[in-house]
């Protein structure tokens, strides 16, 4: 199994705010998409990007810019990640769906994965994503 790759070396590329630490972060994921060097990507790793790169009181990334931006590191020819699609889909139902946070729109796409596509939930905005039925405990 490739070694997990951390958070911080996919904020430092996205965000580029520390020069020294960026140049290193994008000189190691340019092997990775070369497959030269291959990681994995875990699910935690991905929603702690989302949460740090889109906090108001941290880096405020819009939607639409940080779900591409993770999306190149998701397709990474050497990121190894367990069903690469899903967390692909999750980015977009994120970006066209602004009520849903992204762990819940992750949870509509594990639900979209699955033929009864429902979400157990006392949230009432699944309510309003179309093909995904909510029931309650």
């Amino acid at each position: 199994m490739p070694p997990p790759l951390d958070t911080n070396v996919i904020i430092r590329e996205i965000t580029r705010d520390d020069p020294a630490l960026s140049a290193r972060a994008h000189a190691f994921l340019q092997e990775v998409a070369s497959g030269a060097r291959e990681v994995l990507l875990t699910e935690g790793v991905i929603v702690e990007c989302v949460q740090v790169l889109s906090a108001k009181a941290l880096y405020n990334v819009p939607r639409a810019e940080l779900a591409r931006d993770l999306g190149v590191v998701i397709r990474l020819r050497g990121a190894r990640m367990t069903n690469k699609p899903r967390y692909l889909r999750a980015l977009e139902l994120y970006v066209g769906w602004p009520v849903l946070d992204f762990v819940d729109a992750l949870l509509v796409a594990y639900a979209e994965q699955d033929s009864s596509a429902r979400i157990v939930s006392f949230d009432t905005d699944f309510d309003r994503v179309a093909g995904v039925a909510r029931e309650q405990p």
